[in-house]
């Protein structure tokens, strides 16, 4: 029977391939109050700017390709049942070839109804004013904004619950609740830790290893190594 791997993805794994992230200091939110374009109220106060900051968003995205890492990653499926559990809008898993994505904080080529959100879209153009769904209602992006509810986190922490083996890539794990998935497997879980600035200690977790690396460096080793022990 095969083990269940869960991997817990962030910024870091993206940033390789050109995506900015949301913490560096030259970050894609500089210049922006992060509530006027990640809050309902900013949303609600100037909708025009925050449809055109997740456009600039969107553009980007698909002006970019999945890295070393993502590609590495697909190679688990063929020893392991594999789970990714991304705090990252991207498609760049999808893209590379992963089956099983869940997206915590929503997905950038996807739109929703803002009277509706079980009304989703995919969405690859501009997201404008005047852009409605089957029920009249603007369109919004399918974004978990701050101070909103993140729906898929409980399925999150009962796939986390079941995994034999946790990875985590390119996230600093101090963004909560995401953050609190690593908190879910059982006691003596194998966990690895790829970051090249980790701020992360093996005497926190039991049965913790540290791979201080970047994404496209350390994920292959790492894919190696446990497609090895399991053949």
């Amino acid at each position: 029977m095969k083990q269940n791997i869960v991997i817990l993805t962030g910024a870091g794994i993206s940033a390789e391939s050109g995506i900015k992230t949301f913490r560096d200091d030259n970050g894609l939110w500089e210049g922006y109050d992060v509530m006027q374009v990640a809050s309902p109220k900013g949303f609600a106060d100037n909708p025009a700017l925050v449809l055109n900051f997740y456009n600039q968003r969107r553009k980007q995205l698909l002006a970019v390709e999945p890295n070393n890492a993502h590609l590495a990653l697909t190679k688990l499926e063929a020893q392991y049942n594999v789970t990714i559990i991304t705090q990252n809008v991207d498609d760049l898993h999808e893209r590379a070839g992963s089956t099983n994505v869940i997206h915590l904080h929503g997905e950038l080529l996807k739109a929703r109804c803002t009277k509706n959100e079980l009304v989703v879209l995919p969405w690859k153009k501009e997201l404008v004013l005047g852009d409605l769904s089957q029920h009249g209602h603007q369109l919004r992006p399918h974004i978990v904004w701050f101070g909103e509810e993140v729906p898929l986190l409980e399925k999150g922490a009962q796939i986390t619950q079941q995994a034999d083996i946790l990875i985590i890539i390119g996230t600093s794990m101090q963004v909560y609740p995401a953050a609190s998935l690593v908190h879910y497997v059982k006691q003596n879980t194998p966990i690895y830790f790829i970051d090249p600035q980790p701020k992360i200690r093996a005497s926190e977790f039991n049965n913790l290893s540290i791979l201080s690396k970047t994404a496209v460096v350390g994920v292959p080793i790492l894919v190696a190594d446990l497609i090895g022990k399991a053949i």
